[in-house]
């Protein structure tokens, strides 16, 4: 009868229990770091087992080394707990203030101000000839870490000025394009490189890149390929997909609102 007596906290901690392994599994998936993921519930059943078992030397030599491979875990996982952490804070605050809206608790949302019309029209002519292009746009999270690579710019978003960037002939059209609000505030920025295995190789430096980025931050990337002109979204690590350009500029605007 103990075993039917369960609380509705007991229901919540699974639930959060499982949604929490859901995450992690979701960040590791595809990385070396499942190998090690996996590596480390292994070892963790094995201890539980010998404890169990009243294997006290055993026990006591795996308990110790669990406890200090805490530290090692934090080193191993730097990438993984940054995103989960940036999930948490940016991802579910924004499903948060949508829920809060409904219930009228903000009373007004801020638009954003980039003139998104003109970054998918440039996009749209560059696909037409094949030039490479990578337009990152920055909401909450600072990207001041990689526009310190490139240089420095102040110009205001349009059409002519991202193409011209972005032209193959171009000192500047190397790297990518970083987009604060209205206006183009760096070119020529090296962004880090993901080393997701889930890639398809048919994705060159600069699909990698954007996919590193909005790993490690909250921004939105677009790519242009050099290859075939394909147009790619990117969001959270991840590639958003659309059929028509009006799509794309439906999903960009409602993600920077």
């Amino acid at each position: 009868m103990d075993f039917l007596d369960i609380r509705i906290i007991d229901i919540v901690d699974i639930v959060l229990v499982a949604f929490l392994m859901y995450y992690l599994y979701k960040l590791v998936r595809g990385t070396v770091a499942i190998n090690i993921f996996v590596g480390i519930v292994i070892i963790y059943a094995i201890w539980r087992l010998t404890e169990l078992l009243q294997m006290a030397l055993l026990s006591k030599i795996l308990g110790g080394f669990l406890g200090v491979g805490m530290f090692a875990l934090i080193v191993v996982f730097q990438q993984e707990i940054r995103k989960f952490l940036l999930m948490l804070g940016s991802t579910n605050f924004a499903a948060r203030r949508k829920v809060m809206q409904k219930f009228n608790l903000f009373s007004s949302e801020k638009k954003s101000s980039t003139n998104v019309e003109s970054v998918i029209s440039a996009c749209y002519n560059m696909s037409k000839t094949n030039t490479g292009a990578l337009i990152v746009i920055q909401r909450n999270n600072s990207l001041d870490f990689v526009k310190d690579s490139g240089d420095t710019m102040n110009i205001e978003v349009n059409q002519p000025i991202i193409e011209s960037i972005f032209y193959k002939n171009s000192p500047l059209h190397d790297g990518a394009m970083i987009i604060e609000e209205n206006i183009i505030t760096a070119t020529r920025v090296i962004l880090p490189v993901s080393n997701d295995r889930r890639i398809p190789q048919r994705f060159g430096l600069r699909h990698r890149a954007a996919v590193g980025i909005t790993e490690k931050t909250d921004a939105l990337c677009i790519v242009v390929s050099e290859e075939n002109g394909q147009i790619s979204y990117l969001k959270e690590g991840d590639f958003v997909l659309f059929e028509e350009l009006e799509d794309l500029k439906k999903q960009l605007t409602q993600d920077l609102n």
